[in-house]
């Protein structure tokens, strides 16, 4: 239970006592556009909370081209797998032309199969609907994003859907392992194996056989057709616990669940490997308002406190996962007491959202 507005005074920052704890070496890749500003904003508010990281600052995307490197830099693939965990900003990804997405290749060249993307109502947030509080599984690794796209003959075109039976095992299992360590109680595989009978059907039977013989009894599976599950999701999305879903429809419907909540800005995400994990804002670099100071820098601390807890829990990095707690409550605290940027129908900018936040650590 969460103190009450004003009940904590809040400590100057001078004035605090200064523990000695191990610190962890975690890569901050800050991206592209707005990336940087709400990566700096993070760092304040991580500092502020005495969150045990170190920050080695590596680049991708157009951030990375621009400082005369490639666009995905064989060291911060090195810096990620050798401190296991990353914090991403937004990168730039063209549309229909130019370089493919930095994104994309950061998931398959580190093998991060599964993707997150927690949906929960936020206090202090209007929306259509309240109360909400469901997970978006995403496979991560093949599907249509396997990039296998060919120019047959002037104007036609073929994009090969990849699906095997390996990456769907996995995944699912990865699905059903998340629901015991959140305490989630059912999953639902979506799919189109109507009509996709191959592709499709290889994934819910592949997540079938996971939940029949992987003894994971104490966890509900159903499975749906994913048009009729588009309906029912904007009908009630409180029938709904947690969603499994091959890539490009975990794309989708990823950004669908973000609009119950409030949008992409009040939305984390992460992408979860065996071995390592990067945790990342989940909307776009918006290159139209860089450099103005009013982006939202909430996806990305809400992905940083995703990090914290991904650390303490799996890493066994010890003060993380207070650390977590504590910036969790401090901005739910500030979006009760209307402290808000813009996006989100408040007055401040990515300073003042900022401040805010650590006046209530």
């Amino acid at each position: 239970m969460l103190a009450a507005p004003g009940a904590r005074r809040a400590i100057p920052q001078e004035n605090r006592r200064k523990v000695t704890v191990t610190t962890h070496k975690t890569v901050l890749i800050p991206g592209d556009g707005i990336g940087p500003e709400v990566a700096d904003a993070v760092r304040e508010i991580f500092e502020a909370a005495d969150a045990p990281i170190e920050w080695e600052v590596h680049h991708a995307g157009l951030a990375a081209v621009d400082a005369g490197d490639e666009l995905l830099p064989p060291a911060t693939l090195d810096a990620v797998r050798e401190h296991r965990v990353a914090l991403k900003g937004p990168c730039t990804t063209p549309v229909g032309k130019g370089f493919r997405s930095v994104n994309v290749q950061l998931r398959k060249e580190l093998d991060l199969y599964a993707s997150v993307r927690p949906v929960r109502t936020l206090p202090g947030i209007e929306t259509r609907y309240s109360d909400v509080d469901l997970v978006v599984l995403r496979e991560n690794t093949e599907g249509l994003y396997a990039g296998i796209e060919n120019e047959v003959t002037p104007g036609v075109v073929t994009s090969i859907k990849v699906v095997t039976e390996r990456a769907s095992k996995r995944f699912a299992k990865w699905g059903f392992e998340y629901c015991r360590l959140r305490g989630r109680e059912r999953i639902t595989a979506m799919h189109k194996a109507n009509i996709m009978k191959l592709g499709d059907g290889l994934f819910i039977r592949s997540a079938r056989q996971v939940h029949e013989e992987g003894g994971y009894g104490d966890v509900a599976y159903d499975e749906m057709i994913i048009d009729a599950g588009a309906m029912r999701l904007v009908q009630n999305p409180h029938d709904f616990d947690v969603l499994l879903l091959q890539n490009l429809y975990g794309d989708v419907f990823s950004d669908l669940c973000a609009g119950f909540i409030g949008g992409l800005g009040v939305a984390p995400g992460a992408n979860i490997g065996d071995d390592r994990a990067i945790f990342e804002a989940v909307h776009g670099s918006a290159p139209d308002i860089a450099g103005k100071g009013i982006a939202n820098p909430l996806s990305l601390l809400m992905s940083g406190v995703m990090m914290l807890q991904h650390m303490g829990e799996k890493l066994g990095a010890a003060g993380c996962k207070e650390a977590a707690a504590m910036i969790e409550a401090a901005y739910e605290r500030a979006l009760s007491d209307g402290q808000k940027t813009g996006d989100i129908g408040g007055s401040l900018n990515t300073a003042g959202f900022t401040k805010a936040v650590i006046e209530r650590l």
